[in-house]
């Protein structure tokens, strides 16, 4: 095997999936690849398959078609080497809160098939790692839940090799700014240390930051996919927001922005961000000198492409079904 395949620790061709009777098509042959020491974000709307694409990787479910390959097994035929090779932590912590962090890990431990010893010592490296040592004789209850995310991904690791596959199912659900930025951390620390990271999120704030590429899903198709510049540049570099006089104005050139506000009547328009491109779409836009009563410009957001690639598609109403919370640890 060549060190470029070695590389990809995830592998997705083809996927496709469909709930019920009749059957109501969830994912239309989604395909990726996710590579060691990397982040992935998969974005989407509600119903657009990303957790559904998580369970199949994770082996909690199988594709109707299409192969899949994480840490360089199938996920049909190798689900036993895969669920050793990975970590799946859903969007809310699979802890006991009525033991300490320590027994959280120690028990996770213990069950993944570690001696007494190798279990105590290893509970006390994760906590360490992860900046739970002073919490370590508390009871899981008492976190904060920043921490409880920390001790989750801490207990994910117990009996999994390292570096490792981490499958992270829109995990800074429910925290605070200071919480979700801490997490952020701790799995930029992960993917440093050699792990291939797979992230769902609503946040897109959260993928800008943390993801090496990002994949955006939307009505079971992979509808784009890049880095977070290449992306963006999807919908040009640049945003004119335009906040118009009147509502006709608003409907009128509602059809070509990529932002829509109407409580403010400000519209979003693609802009390359040049003066002559910035005039020119005034003039155009504005002819009369009547309709816009301000406007800005600001480098564009992956809540542009968000919106502006799901726009082009529709968004998705297929419910994932079949899809509640599974085991944080596989």
């Amino acid at each position: 095997m060549s060190t470029a395949m070695r590389d990809v620790m995830i592998e997705a061709h083809g996927l496709t999936k469909s709930y019920g009777k009749p059957g109501v098509r969830v994912l239309e042959g989604v395909g990726l690849q996710v590579a060691r020491a990397g982040i992935h974000a998969l974005l989407g709307p509600n119903g657009a398959g990303k957790t559904t694409t998580v369970r199949i990787l994770a082996t909690l479910t199988t594709a109707d078609s299409g192969t899949a390959r994480v840490a360089g097994y199938d996920v049909v035929t190798d689900r036993r080497q895969v669920r050793r090779a990975i970590s799946l932590t859903g969007q809310f912590a699979a802890l006991d809160e009525t033991l300490t962090g320590e027994e959280n890990l120690r028990m996770m431990a213990r069950l993944s098939g570690l001696p007494l010893a190798q279990a105590r010592a290893r509970a006390g490296e994760l906590l360490e790692r992860f900046g739970l040592t002073d919490a370590a004789r508390r009871q899981a209850r008492t976190y904060s839940g920043g921490m409880r995310r920390r001790l989750d991904l801490a207990a994910g690791l117990v009996g999994s090799p390292e570096p490792g596959v981490f499958f992270l199912d829109e995990p800074t659900t429910g925290l605070d700014p200071r919480s979700r930025r801490e997490l952020w951390q701790v799995v930029r620390d992960l993917a440093e240390r050699g792990a291939a990271v797979l992230l769902t999120t609503q946040y897109l704030e959260e993928a800008d930051q943390l993801a090496d590429r990002i994949a955006v899903l939307n009505q079971g198709r992979i509808v784009a996919e890049g880095t977070p510049e290449t992306l963006k540049s999807r919908v040009s570099g640049h945003r004119l927001d335009l906040v118009l006089s009147n509502r006709e104005a608003y409907l009128r050139l509602a059809t070509r922005a990529v932002h829509h506000s109407p409580e403010t009547l400000t519209l979003g328009i693609p802009t390359d961000g040049t003066a002559a491109h910035v005039r020119a779409l005034l003039d155009e836009t504005d002819p009369h000198r009547t309709d816009v009563d301000r406007f800005s410009v600001h480098s564009a957001t992956l809540d542009d492409v968000f919106l502006a690639l799901t726009a082009e598609t529709g968004t998705g109403t297929a419910t994932e079904t079949g899809t509640t919370e599974a085991p944080s640890h596989v």
